[in-house]
């Protein structure tokens, strides 16, 4: 129960000069979600971690993207464009991290929020290069 929805970070895009429907995402311990927004609609995507497949960044001059491929979803893909470098970097490393703890059948929950975040990061130590 505790750790099935303790948000560990949460992101919205940017947009220049002013993005009216950001996207969000929202990492818990055992799933991350994604919200898609427009101007009369939003759609909620939520994908357990171990459901995840692999998490990718693309960059562009001013932006990032963040693609996580989920192995359950028909589309495959999903996508949260206009984000800041180094929090699509910090995102992909805490899912990553969780991922590592999933896989191995870590459990999370004796870990307060702040000593999770720690080992989740030195889990996901290797260099990104953009």
């Amino acid at each position: 129960m505790k750790k099935s929805n303790r948000i560990l970070y949460s992101i919205s895009s940017h947009a220049f000069p002013i993005d009216l429907f950001p996207d969000t995402l929202v990492i818990e311990e055992g799933r991350v979600n994604i919200v898609t927004r427009e101007l009369f609609t939003s759609q909620v995507y939520s994908v357990d971690i171990r459901n995840i497949s692999n998490v990718l960044i693309n960059t562009s001059l001013f932006f990032s993207q963040l693609v996580i491929i989920s192995k359950t979803y028909e589309e495959n893909e999903i996508e949260i464009r206009n984000l800041r470098q180094s929090e699509a970097i910090y995102a992909r490393r805490i899912i990553e991290g969780l991922r590592t703890f999933e896989n191995q059948k870590i459990s999370t929950s004796s870990y307060s929020k702040e000593e999770l975040l720690q080992k989740l990061q030195q889990l996901s130590t290797t260099e990104i290069v953009l």
